[in-house]
């Protein structure tokens, strides 16, 4: 064990550390660790679509997930590791102070949801997203125009101004807005400053708003005349944003003293863990690769010679460098996938008492099992993915879902069946329109806990998309991922393209369309596309 290089995967409910022998790609260790205020729901209301997390959930889990990861190695080994990778959720953003602390931190807001991170599944902020896509689509400059046209309220802008409209002593202290994942990064360096940190051009390019070809974020001019309330804040985003095979700086002597772990060694540059865990799948050129878990995120890169200049719409960013360097990255995606299954888990539940309330972890198991032998015809149930709105193709987050064809007959496993089909349907969606777009798609990948524990999920999405599908072997592709690119910003590798190469986990299981079943899946599909509609007019 030479060289030893840590993934930090920050996700919903929980961080994950992952360590790895960069010189024979052996996955060490791994450990987890749950957010202990968010495991009490504190800080959310989801009846109002509000999520917030507390920053200091992220230190204490972080700290306990390294310990827990290094603590499985042999004694001596923590001195053998060399760099660090983090991603994160996102757009997860919060308001800082003129030191790059996050305000919940400080003892005046240390309780106060509107100074802590604003969770990517938060929706408070559809006002005032509307409020940027109506000032942009009629500004000199379209800002939205590397965001499928469309800004969502689950993004960076849009939360910042929802929180400081609503919240009047957060105005008062709010100096800048910092992303989850750049805050990290910062805090492990020492480097805080909002106009000197290092940002990420993932998290930048595809929720801020940031672009090369307009200088970086959008100006004073244009953000003043959103609101008044983001005036001076242009100045403490610097114009410049980095990929994240690129060095934010060294760990410095505090942090490296309470992990256990070299001072000075190599901190990667932040990236969201949808593109994390592209990397880490094994993602090339006209590849999708599908993050299917609570929600999903598809990422697609490709040559910038194959787009030819055009831009995409009604997708969720189109980035140089967001992804691999080199390549345009793509994203998009869907707003519930793993959530709605979770839905019908708690409907069926609902009668227990807290002392059985563990039987409730038998349903979705025995659901996928029973709706794998119900045979497919066109005039089953058809759902509607849209349980906590529409994130792509053109993001509109006051959407809502719906389910149409139910019979006395119906039972929980024909719902869940129902519910399964929908969210390959709204996959397929997503395909047929970056497709149409000229982009090539061939082949899919599939990660994260569903694409691992669900055979049958995976198979409806390879019958109802119609294309094969991969499972990748790694359990931690977001990690991995974060792996890949500290390794490269730590000179151990000379390309993203070079690490994925020799630390790829390879690939676990394959699943191939059924063509007996295509027919009926293009009529149900067309049914789902019927009801879509009609839920848009409704």
């Amino acid at each position: 064990m030479r060289k030893l290089v840590i993934g930090i995967d920050f996700g919903t409910d929980s961080c994950r550390a992952l360590v790895v022998d960069i010189e024979t790609g052996r996955e060490l260790s791994a450990s987890v660790a749950f957010y202990p205020r968010w495991k009490r729901a504190l800080y959310c209301d989801a009846a109002n679509n509000q999520y917030r997390q507390h920053p200091q959930d992220y230190i204490d889990a972080f700290v306990e997930a390294i310990r827990g990861a290094l603590s499985q190695l042999p004694e001596g080994a923590s001195d053998k590791v060399c760099a660090i990778g983090i991603d994160t959720t996102g757009s997860t953003p919060c308001l800082i102070d003129k030191r790059g602390t996050p305000l919940a931190l400080l003892p005046q807001h240390a309780e106060n949801p509107n100074a802590m991170f604003v969770l990517w599944k938060d929706h408070t902020s559809i006002r005032e997203a509307n409020e940027i896509n109506e000032l942009s689509h009629r500004w000199h400059t379209d800002y939205t125009s590397r965001s499928g046209g469309i800004y969502s309220s689950e993004w960076f802008w849009a939360k910042a101004l929802h929180v400081l409209r609503e919240d009047e002593s957060i105005r008062k202290d709010a100096y800048g807005i910092i992303e989850h994942c750049d805050w990290m990064t910062a805090l492990l360096t020492g480097n805080e400053t909002p106009e000197t940190l290092k940002r990420s051009r993932c998290a930048a390019g595809h929720k801020g708003m940031w672009a090369e070809e307009w200088g970086g974020y959008p100006p004073q001019e244009f953000l003043s005349a959103l609101d008044s309330l983001f005036d001076g804040f242009a100045s403490r985003l610097p114009a410049q944003t980095y990929t994240a095979d690129i060095s934010a700086g060294e760990l410095s002597e505090k942090w490296g003293e309470c992990l256990g772990l070299p001072q000075g060694i190599a901190v990667a540059v932040g990236i969201l863990d949808a593109h994390a865990g592209a990397i880490g799948a094994g993602i090339q050129a006209n590849t999708m690769v599908k993050i299917v878990g609570t929600s999903t995120c598809d990422i697609v890169v490709s040559p910038e010679t194959d787009l030819a200049g055009k831009l995409i719409p009604g997708i969720s960013g189109q980035v140089d460098g967001s992804v691999v360097p080199g390549l345009i990255g793509l994203e998009a995606g869907q707003s519930a996938f793993g959530d709605i299954y979770a839905w019908l888990k708690r409907i069926l539940s609902w009668t227990l008492s807290d002392e059985n309330l563990h039987l409730a972890d038998s349903i979705l198991p025995k659901l996928n099992d029973a709706a794998s032998q119900i045979a497919v015809t066109e005039n089953d149930a058809v759902a509607c993915d849209w349980f906590n709105g529409r994130r792509t193709p053109y993001a509109d987050q006051s959407l809502k879902g719906g389910i149409v064809g139910l019979t006395l007959g119906t039972s929980p496993a024909h719902l869940f069946k129902a519910l399964v089909e929908a969210t390959a349907f709204g996959s397929k969606a997503i395909m047929e329109h970056i497709e149409k777009q000229g982009v090539k798609i061939i082949e899919v990948i599939g990660v994260g806990g569903i694409a691992l524990k669900s055979p049958y999920v995976m198979q409806m999405l390879s019958n109802v998309m119609n294309v094969p599908i991969k499972v990748a072997a790694t359990q931690q592709a977001g990690a991995l991922g974060a792996v890949m690119c500290a390794a490269v910003a730590s000179g151990c590798f000379a390309s993203v393209e070079e690490a994925q190469e020799k630390l790829g986990q390879g690939v676990l299981a394959h699943y191939h369309p059924e063509t007996d079943k295509q027919q009926a899946y293009k009529s149900l599909y067309n049914r789902y596309l019927s009801l879509c509609d009609n839920l848009i007019e409704n």
